[in-house]
């Protein structure tokens, strides 16, 4: 047994826990093939756009999924995971087939990996996405006025710092509401842990980048509805993230997040529920658009 690096937990004990294998996943390999075959033959099917460009950096583009004849839809923009050093927005076309049904202009955000660019960056990059997203809805069929963001794992970290942004700032022209709700799902928000794990090795984050992109420590801009859920089967670390997260958001603003209970889901699992147009995340995506 090592010395206690967060929570009482030594290096290995950290380690496991942000693990897939800490996540409660026992063949991560199956779903990741079953996610790229459901993808690219959505991908076959539906009316998309692809590999979208929305800044300079060629991984900064994006997927438009779409109904037949939208117009003044409402959109929704998926933020996918990785720990922000793997997978891309093609992964994870499939999450889209819950909710192009239910009448959304679904959009799936692509960026660049860590360490090829910062932490800093990469956020950077989604914030740019979702605004470029709000500014050409229209051109896909969507309403740019009615947009909501959901995101998994680290894409959870990314709905989170989306909600805490200044928009205004960030994005001069674009309103403070842009991101009218969010559903993050196994999301991490406080980074210090993550600096500590073994996921830092690819990150490469000192604790000022890392303080500085925990959403749990800013929220004086945060704003919209916010969902969390994670997954029963998940880690003890998973579960902190979202009580600290919760508590944290609820003070702050005075409306503490809705939780979605998943009790027999791991990490992977969950997003099953985002791909069925009558999963748990799926209506609740509606939900959150008065859909």
């Amino acid at each position: 047994m090592g010395d206690p690096l967060w929570h009482g937990y030594d290096q290995a004990a950290l380690d496991d826990q942000y693990k897939a294998s800490g996540t409660r996943i026992r063949n991560p390999e199956e779903y990741l093939a079953r996610w790229r075959a459901d993808g690219a033959a959505w991908r076959a099917s539906c009316d998309c756009l692809l590999d979208v460009p929305f800044g300079p950096h060629p991984e900064e583009t994006l997927d438009v999924f779409r109904p037949a004849g939208a117009r003044g839809a409402p959109v929704h923009i998926f933020l996918h995971g990785g720990y922000w050093y793997t997978m891309s927005s093609k992964e994870f076309s499939f999450v889209t087939k819950g909710l192009v049904p239910a009448g959304f202009v679904a959009v799936v955000l692509n960026y660049a990996l860590c360490p090829t660019v910062s932490m800093t960056e990469l956020v950077r990059q989604v914030r740019a996405g979702i605004a470029h997203v709000h500014a050409h809805a229209a051109e896909w069929g969507g309403d740019p006025d009615h947009l909501t963001i959901s995101g998994h794992s680290a894409g959870g970290h990314l709905v989170a710092s989306a909600m805490t942004t200044d928009w205004p700032r960030f994005a001069p022209g674009r309103p403070a509401d842009m991101v009218k709700a969010g559903l993050s799902l196994s999301g991490l928000y406080q980074l210090e842990p993550i600096r500590l794990c073994y996921v830092n090795a690819h990150l490469r984050m000192d604790a000022a980048e890392a303080a500085a992109l925990s959403p749990a420590r800013h929220l004086e801009h945060a704003r919209g509805a916010l969902t969390v859920a994670v997954g029963g089967r998940e880690s003890e670390q998973f579960h902190w993230h979202q009580e600290h997260f919760c508590a944290a958001w609820g003070t702050r603003t005075g409306v503490p997040p809705r939780v979605v209970d998943l009790p027999g889901h791991h990490h992977f699992s969950l997003l099953d529920e985002l791909a069925d147009p009558q999963g748990v995340l799926a209506r609740e995506v509606c939900r959150q658009a008065g859909v």
